[in-house]
């Protein structure tokens, strides 16, 4: 199973942040959090290399907290060491 770095999460996280307003002026789907996380959520699955099998089930229309709860259960074995999810998740959205 692959596993994550803090310091590789917060590289994804600042690249997101980096690139925000042309990811969520060319992802028109939600809310600017909920594009922000959508990318987090899909950059992770790619990062990891997730299977289909290891993917979290997003049923109906999927907001923020939805996206949240996904990124925390993709990352809940997959954190190399116990870093603060959480924080991350708070602030990357501050400016949005």
């Amino acid at each position: 199973m692959t596993k994550i770095r803090e310091e590789n999460f917060a590289r994804i996280v600042e690249g997101i942040c980096e690139d925000k307003e042309l990811i969520i002026r060319h992802n028109p789907i939600g809310t600017d959090e909920e594009i922000l996380l959508w990318m987090l959520l899909n950059s992770l699955t790619s990062y990891l290399s997730l299977g289909e099998s290891e993917m979290p089930q997003l049923t109906g229309k999927t907001n923020a907290d939805g996206y949240r709860e996904a990124i925390r259960f993709v990352l809940d074995d997959r954190r190399e060491n116990d870093f603060h999810l959480d924080h991350y998740l708070d602030n990357m959205c501050d400016e949005s």
